[in-house]
Parts: structure tokens; sequence; C-alpha cells
């Protein structure tokens, strides 16, 4: 029996069902177009930002379509910037004149998206930067664009008129919007201070009274782990690592979900080229789920408001796969059966689901330890044709070698070419015990 996580204070139901989400990265970094954290990177000062917010204009930009290539990749809901690290925001907020309705675009561009997304199932998710670039009492530190300006450090700033800056704008998301499904707050860093400047934290952010503001206008929301608090979140949210098994807080398994990108920026990239392939990406996928996970995998579109079409090439590559072998991600989770070298299980209830990796050359078998006697039928899942299974053969080889095998194990009898698919995936029916 698979440990399962303790019940969330939001709810995690849904969560840990749809385990496949699109993650939106999308702001006036666009424009450069090298890096989301370009600001910071280059230790570009405002003035010379703001040719970016002068020239934002995505004229191509279509929620509709969006949403329509993220329902038909398989995912289940969204999670998308509304303020990212440099402080422009996507919605019309009445807090600032730093967002798009006051660049060439003129239009809020959070609410139609979410109302897109709405319209294709989707459940909508805010992420929202704890820092701020942008705002003059956000005191500078071990990130800001400002860190080597001495002027700028040694000024006079408020780091609690901010917070009440950062608790305003959470309000507007959490009551201008309709139910919040995901609310992913990014980042603390008390203990990353350098070049004599600090980190920050907890205290900077007020992350008691935030989290309690959360709960109250919002109790079901699903609120990461990123406000330096030691309770109260409900998932945790590896970045760009895949955890080599179950993730584990104080040894108890909790909700998770790896954050990870197409390729190595967030933003769009014009020039970035270290792209996963699509196979690479379902591996990520299927790999999460089997460690109990969910994946949020990000796209950054351009500054014409378009997903990047290398984007698009692998979302509906993963689209067609998730087509045919979707039932082996939505509701799947571990498994106490040790899957073959070069496979990965998921499970729902008693079905069983063989991801092979690397297709079998001796013999077209496939030996599964402990699942003798446990089988009732096997399929391939992409087109429910079945599969043989017979009990292991144990016997010596012409030289005299053993060639061994494990009494409790099945064979898989497979063709000797693999389906026609990125990832063959094999479903087990399990008896009922």
């Amino acid at each position: 029996m698979v440990p399962k996580p303790a019940p969330t204070p939001g709810d995690s139901s849904w969560f840990v069902r749809d385990r496949f989400g699109l993650f939106i990265h999308w702001g006036i970094y666009a424009l450069p177009a090298r890096h989301e954290w370009v600001k910071s990177r280059e230790k570009l000062g405002d003035e010379t930002y703001r040719k970016y917010f002068e020239r934002f204009d995505p004229d191509l930009y279509s929620p509709a379509a969006w949403a329509a290539e993220a329902a038909n990749a398989g995912m289940k809901y969204f999670v998308v910037t509304t303020k990212h690290h440099d402080g422009f925001c996507l919605w019309d907020s009445k807090l600032t004149d730093y967002k798009a309705t006051r660049t060439p675009h003129g239009r809020d561009l959070l609410k139609p998206m979410v109302d897109a997304f709405r319209e294709r199932g989707l459940r909508v998710g805010f992420y929202h930067s704890l820092l701020d670039w942008h705002h003059p009492e956000f005191p500078i530190d071990c990130h800001h664009p400002q860190r080597s300006d001495e002027a700028a450090r040694a000024s006079k700033r408020d780091v609690r008129k901010y917070a009440e800056y950062l608790h305003g704008q959470t309000r507007e998301l959490l009551t201008q919007f309709g139910k919040i499904d995901i609310l992913w707050f990014d980042f603390s860093y008390p203990n990353r201070g350098t070049e004599g400047l600090p980190g920050k934290g907890r205290e900077d952010w007020q992350s008691e009274k935030l989290y309690e503001l959360v709960r109250e206008l919002q109790p079901q929301v699903m609120l990461n782990n990123r406000l330096d608090l030691d309770t109260g979140f409900d998932f945790l949210t590896p970045e760009q690592v895949q955890p080599q098994g179950r993730v584990e807080l104080n040894g108890q398994p909790v909700v998770w979900e790896a954050c990870q990108t197409f390729s190595g920026s967030w933003g769009y990239h014009r020039d970035e080229s270290s792209w996963k392939s699509t196979d690479q990406l379902l591996r990520m996928l299927i790999d999460t789920v089997s460690k109990g996970g969910n994946l949020l995998l990000n796209v950054g579109p351009t500054g014409r408001g378009e997903f990047d079409e290398r984007a698009l090439e692998r979302l509906r590559g993963i689209g067609a796969w998730m087509r045919r072998n979707g039932r082996s991600i939505y509701g799947c989770g571990e498994s106490t059966f040790q899957p073959p070298v070069d496979c990965r299980y998921t499970q729902n209830g008693s079905r069983l689901y063989l991801h092979v990796f690397a297709w079998p050359f001796a013999r077209q078998q496939l030996q599964l330890p402990g699942l003798k006697g446990k089988i009732a039928y096997a399929q391939l899942l992409h087109d429910a044709s079945e599969v043989l299974v017979e009990e292991p053969r144990h016997h010596a080889h012409s030289s005299g070698m053993s060639l061994g095998g494990d009494p409790e194990a099945v064979v898989l009898k497979l063709p000797t070419q693999p389906p026609p698919v990125v990832i063959p995936t094999i479903e087990l029916f399990l008896k009922e015990e």
C-alpha cells in the first residue's frame, strides 16, 4: 500500500487527479526575448527597461487559441504570471500604473485569459511574484537590478509599505476573477544574501498575515510553499529538477508538483536552443506521476502574444500521446510494484500502467517482478490490443550459463516492432484481492 499525503488545508482532491498543467510566463520581458530575469541579469535601470513597457502591444494575442492548445495537450489546469519580479501586471490593478492597460495594447490581458481557459474546462491558477523591482519601496537586495548602484543601495525604502501593496494586489486577484484554484507565490530567499545585501523572507512579506488573507478570501485554494512558512501550504514545488523518488517532508509524503520548462528559460527566449524533445517531456511527465507528483510545464509566449512554434510542436506531440494514453496519467500515482529496467509504473486502483522507455530486443519478452498470479489481462493502451502474459521460463543456456528468472515474475510477450507511439504503455488489469 502506497502511503498517501495527509489532507491539505486547500482542496487538493482535483489536483492529485488532474496531474498535468500549463505554466505561462508572460510579460514585457518577452520583448528583449532573452530570459525573464533580463532586468536583473543585465542590471537594467527603470528608464532603460521602460522601453519594453512603452512598446508592449501583443496584437496577435488570442487566449482562446492558448486555451485550445493546452486542452488539446491534455492539460487540466493553468498557472499564469499575473506579475513577475519586474513588477509588470497583466491585469488592470487599481494599485499601480505599471500594467497592461497602460501599455500601447491598452487592455486587461488576464480577464480574457481566465475566461478562455475556464471555457475549455481548465482550472485557474495565478502565479504572483513576492518580489517587485519596479516598486519604489521594495528595498534593494541581492537580486535587485540596482544592487551595484551605491546611491540606490543607500536609499531609504520601507518594506512595510511594499508589503501593503503586495497584500492589496493579492486581495484584487482573489476577489475580481471568481474562484481561483491555485495561488503560486514566488519566492522567498532569507538566507541568500550576497555582496553585503540581504535576502527576503516571511518578515518582509508579512507572510503570516498574507496567509490569513488568502485563507479568508478563498479557503479552498491550493497554495504553494514559497512564503517562507513552516506550515499551512498545500504542495511543494521542486523546480527544474526531477526528484529521485517520492517527495517527503519530515519523513511524510506530501502533495507536490514539479515545474519544468521546454528549454532553459521561463519567459520567451528567442535564441535559447536547449529545447527538450517531445519524448523527453513525456518521460518527465510519466516519471513525475510515477512518484506521486504533478507536472507544471511552462511556455513563454512572444511579444506579439503567440506561443513559440517550438512550444506548439511539443504541445501537439504531447497531446497526440495523451489522447490515447491519458488514463495512465489522470488519477494515477505511485505503485508498490518494482518496474523493469527502463520502465515506469503508474497506478490507479486495480489498473497498473507499464510505460516502456526502451523496447526490449531479447526474444520480445519483458519480465515483470512480483506479479505472478496477479494479472487478469494485459493490453497495449493506445489500441487496446491484447498482450499475452506467461509464466517465466527457467532454463540454462547451451553454454551451461543459467539464464535465471524471478519465480514471482510474469513475462509479457511483446511484438517484435515497438508500436507507433512515442512511449508505448501497457495496461495491466490486476486481479481483485
